[in-house]
């Protein structure tokens, strides 16, 4: 088994020219009959992979757009068990790979044997869990081991050097770099350390480095992508599906390619 299918993914992306661009979107929000509509027109637009968000009723890490899309998703009925049996009918029509981004109580509820034989079985190449620390990663990592799915690390700005090291080290598909101190959400401007901080842990890291909270708009796509391997953008694309704009989520995919200059 390898680990390196998401690696490889956002590795040959870089490779050609463009930026890696993973979109965020919450499974069920619309129904459980949205997830492969959307998942399919992302793949079209030319993503790089897709993170999948599980809804919960305490989402710590996040904003109100994403907290909103999943209380929609939750008064659907959708649950992780559902997200991973949907995938299961359509899994042979994804062909980049997906991340399911989920909070430690549903995995714990399901039984981690059983949640990460689902994960197989439904084509998951990563997870992120934002609630579990490093320390206590072996819960999941130990049952991980024998598979092909990566266990993604989150490393945020006020992460000391000798930190970053160690969950570098531990990096698997890629690393998620937090671009702001806070929940996710739009934002209009970031710190400047970011800049610094992002060529740091492409320094450090043996896996790709992806920045990702509060970016929004085709500019920060480019800008704040220019510094790492790629970026996640979630908020946006959440509003944009929920608003039916595809236009707006073609624009940010877009953002990610290289310019051809004819």
């Amino acid at each position: 088994m390898t680990k390196k299918v998401l690696e490889n993914a956002i590795r040959t992306c870089v490779e050609r020219g463009d930026q890696a661009f993973v979109p965020y979107m919450m499974a069920g929000d619309g129904g459980i009959g949205t997830l492969k509509e959307q998942i399919l027109f992302l793949q079209q637009a030319g993503v790089t992979a897709i993170e999948l968000g599980i809804p919960f009723s305490d989402p710590v890490a996040d904003g109100p757009v994403i907290q909103q899309a999943g209380a929609r998703a939750l008064a659907q009925g959708v649950t992780l068990r559902k997200v991973l049996k949907e995938l299961r009918l359509f899994r042979d029509e994804v062909k980049v790979p997906l991340v399911l981004m989920l909070y430690l109580n549903p995995i714990l509820r399901m039984g981690i044997t059983e949640f990460v034989e689902e994960c197989e079985a439904s084509g998951i190449a990563g997870l992120i869990v934002p609630d579990l620390p490093l320390e206590e990663s072996g819960l999941l990592r130990d049952e991980l081991g024998h598979t092909d799915i990566a266990l993604i690390q989150l490393v945020s700005l006020t992460s000391s050097p000798e930190r970053i090291q160690k969950i570098t080290a531990a990096g698997e598909g890629f690393i998620y770099a937090v671009t702001v101190n806070g929940i996710t959400g739009v934002r209009s401007g970031f710190g400047d350390q970011l800049e610094t901080h992002l060529e740091q842990l492409k320094a450090v890291s043996p896996v790709p480095v992806l920045a990702g909270f509060g970016i929004s708009t085709p500019e920060q796509v480019r800008s704040i992508g220019a510094f790492a391997d790629g970026v996640i953008v979630g908020s946006a694309i959440v509003d944009a599906f929920h608003r039916n704009d595809l236009a707006t989520v073609e624009a940010l995919v877009k953002a990610s390619k290289k310019e051809i200059v004819s």
